[in-house]
């Protein structure tokens, strides 16, 4: 495997609900991308944003990140409700396939699976939780695959905990401009800092939560 070889999965959160932070959402994600494209090593990103309509869109796949453009108000358009077992259960699938077909010199040896949601599960019909929970395990333990979870909904937070994602990988965020912003700049850095090999893995700081009022109601 590639030390300096990073792939990136993101599932992005397209409900109707995220409507409210739309622009917010463009600006925050596109400042991340800028941020790591400018850290040094390999990285690839996938980049699916999912909904009732449809469940899982592929933006982009594998792309090198010097490549991929900035997200935009036609790419991004919020609607429908909010299929997250599915999004989750289909991305894990795809993103084993994709790598298994890279030849293992040249695979990436850290990967980071990514989701940014602002509401809970409401709607999947392919997977159940106990899947999921038995797939994020598998991956965590076997292939240590790092699981970020960011969402403004606080009861969310707890649901992505019981499927899994750690708790220092976890993070709530205001539905706010400057919220919005904040959890993608804690995430582009701490995705930065085990990228670059100065963490072992992508969890938040204690920095990081103090900006988000909602992370610290939840903490109280």
């Amino acid at each position: 495997m590639r030390d300096d070889y990073t792939h990136i999965t993101v599932l992005l959160d397209r409900t109707g609900s995220m409507e409210a932070i739309r622009d917010d959402v463009i600006g925050g994600f596109n400042a991340f991308l800028e941020e790591q494209k400018r850290e040094p090593g390999q990285a690839t990103l996938t980049l699916v944003q999912f909904d009732t309509q449809d469940p899982y869109e592929v933006l982009h796949h594998f792309a090198p990140l010097q490549e991929i453009p900035a997200l935009t108000r036609e790419t991004y358009v919020p609607r429908a409700a909010t299929p997250l077992l599915d999004a989750l259960g289909r991305g894990i699938n795809e993103l084993e396939h994709s790598l298994a077909v890279i030849p293992e010199a040249v695979r990436p040896s850290k990967v980071v699976f990514v989701v940014i949601t602002d509401g809970q599960e409401n709607s999947s019909r392919e997977f159940r939780k106990e899947q999921i929970v038995k797939m994020i395990r598998e991956k965590q333990e076997k292939d240590g695959w790092q699981f970020v979870f960011l969402s403004a909904d606080l009861e969310a937070i707890e649901d992505a905990m019981g499927y899994g994602f750690h708790a220092a990988s976890s993070m709530a965020f205001d539905k706010t401009e400057s919220g919005v912003g904040d959890a993608f700049a804690s995430l582009s850095a701490r995705l930065a800092d085990y990228r670059g090999a100065r963490a072992s893995e992508v969890a938040f700081h204690e920095e990081d939560r103090q900006r988000q009022e909602g992370e610290r109601r939840r903490r109280r």
